[in-house]
């Protein structure tokens, strides 16, 4: 059964990377049509995009192996004694190989147009970062940081609440991936949006071996490990111990 999950792991938070950062190297920016229209998805599409994934994977695997595709969350989950430590490190280095899989194969596909190139910049290959040269807006570092604590702490509640035992199980899915699209709203300017740790390795990790001098995202890779894994932990200790149907209320 375990062997399962990892394998339903892997290849959910491939599919979450392939959908969500594919969606955004490949189509975001897409030029304009005959009428001056534009034929990108821009920074809505790609939002949704993430959002999409989790929610067709999560409907996909969760019933395998609970549709984490996230360090974060598992870490968060297992700090809500919703998940066994035991489990914790093949979960995590399951959703990063599946997430690295994901960034080599869109660049893959990218290498298929002759004027593809992964060259420094904010956002390049859909990396992650902050600062004048990592964040798509020129964030700070301290905003990046309070963004992607804030933003996965309440994914986390979100996530703790849909999967709640009182709550509508058939929701869960579609609860999740909303919420992970309204983050993307969110923060796309200010990080490029992880939440993921998983996620941000992929995109980092392919930009730095196949770029042009790209070094920067896998610099500061460390903020998008340590953030998000703090503010799920966060999120999940207040929804135990503030949230949690299934706590007894204290009335005095």
């Amino acid at each position: 059964m375990i062997a399962r999950a990892l394998v339903a792991e892997v290849i959910g938070t491939f599919w979450l990377v392939l959908g969500g950062c594919g969606a955004a190297v490949l189509a975001a920016d897409f030029g304009t049509g005959g009428n001056g229209t534009s034929l990108g998805l821009g920074f809505v599409g790609v939002s949704l995009a993430f959002g999409l994934t989790v929610v067709t994977g999560a409907y996909a695997f969760g019933h395998v192996s609970g549709g984490h595709f996230n360090p974060a969350v598992t870490l968060g989950l297992m700090a809500g004694g919703r998940f066994s430590i035991a489990q914790v490190p093949g979960y995590i280095i399951a959703q990063t190989i599946g997430a690295v899989l994901g960034a080599f194969t869109i660049y893959t596909i990218a290498s298929g147009n002759a004027d593809f190139a992964i060259t420094p910049g904010a956002g390049a290959f859909a990396t992650n970062g902050f600062g004048a040269d990592g964040s798509p807006g020129g964030y700070s570092m301290m905003a990046a940081l309070v963004i992607e604590v804030v933003l996965t702490a309440m994914f986390l509640i979100v996530i703790m609440g849909a999967t709640a035992h009182r709550a509508a199980p058939a929701m869960g899915g579609l609860a999740i991936g909303l919420a992970l699209a309204l983050i993307h709203f969110i923060s796309i300017p200010v990080t490029n949006t992880s939440v993921n740790p998983a996620r941000s390795t992929g995109q980092a990790l392919i930009a730095s071996v196949f770029g042009d001098g790209v070094t920067l995202p896998m610099e500061q890779l460390w903020l998008f490990w340590a953030a998000p894994i703090a503010g799920a932990i966060i999120g999940a200790l207040i929804f135990r111990a503030l949230i949690d149907p299934n706590r007894p209320l204290d009335n005095h």
